[in-house]
């Protein structure tokens, strides 16, 4: 173990300078032609698979297996983008293994599914790296169409307005574009920049201007953009962070898993990002999964998960824990935080209290136990904030903190549409439904146009 991984407190250049890159290699390594022909073959080509309809993107799986075995990959990866744009992120961050891998008929049959996201990223990166364009757009409409927020499902709603002909403004409050594609998945899942280089070949359509810096609430108002524009369509993320709710969460060293996230996926330099020696991360999600196993990439000594359910309630797939398990992560159920122990304001560990079931409901037992941590993440969930939608002109409704939204995507302000993350019911952290989301939203925004004469 390198001597730097013994540094105290929260420290940076943990490991050797060498062992960064490796430990952030690509999670999946791409298939090579030979590797993507033999795979393919595996697939039964089922009539009405069952891989298709658990798809939120409903992509046609085994046409675009079928034209992979037959030796047409562009081919496959316009079936593919036809449904999903961001066919490629979503190769590299679905979680096929609770999707289509899942209702794979050799999963039932063999417990070894057709590995289909390998097989899609083999297709579109096939295109991607060739600059295969697949689409032009149509006879400019003289509409347009305002997109608040540059993630997974407002590039997705901007490429299928821009087809139509509509002229498509995205403006973005951070510096790059890609949502949670740039900023919040582990940077083993998507390496050597592939979020930007999927927001170049989306945006490579043309009809699609982006402006950074651009927050709604600060810099543009919804009722001004209502206004200006001939539909609006919301695509924001969740920007608040639950509270642990324990006592002295305002220690040094107690941070949110999203910015520590983030923070990382924008690092030149990995061996200057601080870490605990020992790291504590509340929660049971993806996020929470993420930040511990970079954790410990990152040379911490010691990472802890605590959730305050069981194993099979995690929102994290089995795979991701197994995952964990396998990079040194302690994973540890029925617990929940109680009070962020500290010395000097900084963290010195997190005491957790024992919690079943009863009758239904999760209650806390009165034991307790303290786990020693110099770093503590939260990873508890986020919220919606959306205080900056409404104050001026007509406002939108809101449902259980989100935006309410019609089977179209179509919020109480008729020029007002919304998807992703920000609505009511989203399939929380997943790129595949928000891109879903967005583009169906779109095909209603062009409905609409065009029935008022677009």
């Amino acid at each position: 173990m390198p001597e730097g991984q013994f540094k105290e407190g929260i420290a940076g250049g943990r490991l050797a300078p060498s062992q960064y890159d490796d430990n952030f290699a690509d999670l999946h390594p791409p298939l090579d032609h030979h590797e993507a022909l033999v795979e393919s073959d595996r697939c039964y080509f089922c009539y009405d698979a069952p891989c298709m309809h658990a798809c939120p993107t409903e992509i046609d799986i085994p046409l675009f297996i079928r034209q992979i075995s037959t030796g047409n990959p562009i081919g496959s990866a316009k079936t593919i983008f036809d449904q999903n744009i961001l066919g490629g992120m979503c190769a590299r961050v679905c979680p096929t293994e609770t999707l289509c891998e899942e209702a794979c008929v050799r999963e039932e049959a063999e417990g070894k599914p057709v590995q289909i996201g390998r097989l899609q990223r083999y297709a579109t990166d096939t295109a991607m790296t060739a600059g295969k364009q697949f689409y032009e757009r149509a006879a400019p409409t003289g509409r347009k169409i305002a997109v608040v927020g540059a993630g997974p499902a407002g590039l997705a709603a901007a490429h299928r307005l821009a087809r139509y002909g509509h002229d498509v403004t995205i403006f973005e409050a951070k510096e790059k574009a890609g949502g949670l594609n740039e900023y919040g998945i582990a940077a083993y899942k998507s390496t050597d920049d592939f979020a930007q280089a999927e927001v170049d070949y989306v945006t490579a359509i043309g009809g699609i201007t982006i402006e950074h810096g651009r927050a709604l609430g600060r810099d543009i108002h919804l009722a001004d953009l209502a206004a200006a524009y001939d539909a609006v369509f919301l695509g924001m993320g969740l920007g608040g962070v639950n509270a642990l709710r324990a006592e002295g969460e305002d220690a040094g060293g107690v941070d949110n898993a999203v910015e520590f996230i983030a923070e990382l996926r924008q690092a030149e330099d990995l061996a200057s990002l601080p870490v605990g020696r020992k790291v504590v991360v509340v929660g049971g999600g993806m996020t929470a999964i993420d930040a511990a196993v970079q954790s410990k990439l990152l040379g911490a000594e010691e990472v802890t998960i605590v959730y305050r359910r069981g194993k099979e309630h995690m929102n994290a797939s089995e795979f991701e824990q197994d995952l964990a398990a396998s990079k040194g992560v302690t994973i540890r159920h029925w617990l929940q935080p109680r009070r962020v122990v500290s010395q000097s304001g900084k963290v010195a560990g997190i005491e957790l209290e024992y919690t079943e079931m009863q009758d239904g409901r999760l209650v806390g037992l009165g034991q307790t136990v303290t786990v020693p941590a110099d770093q503590v993440f939260k990873a508890i969930g986020q919220t919606f904030v959306g205080d900056h939608l409404n104050g001026s002109g007509a406002s939108i409704a809101m449902r259980d903190g989100r935006i309410e939204v019609d089977a179209e995507g179509r919020t109480s302000n008729a020029k007002v549409w919304a998807g992703g993350d920000c609505v009511a019911d989203a399939r929380e952290d997943l790129t595949v439904a928000a891109v879903a989301a967005g583009r169906d939203a779109a095909e209603s925004i062009h409905r609409a146009l065009r029935g008022a004469g677009g």
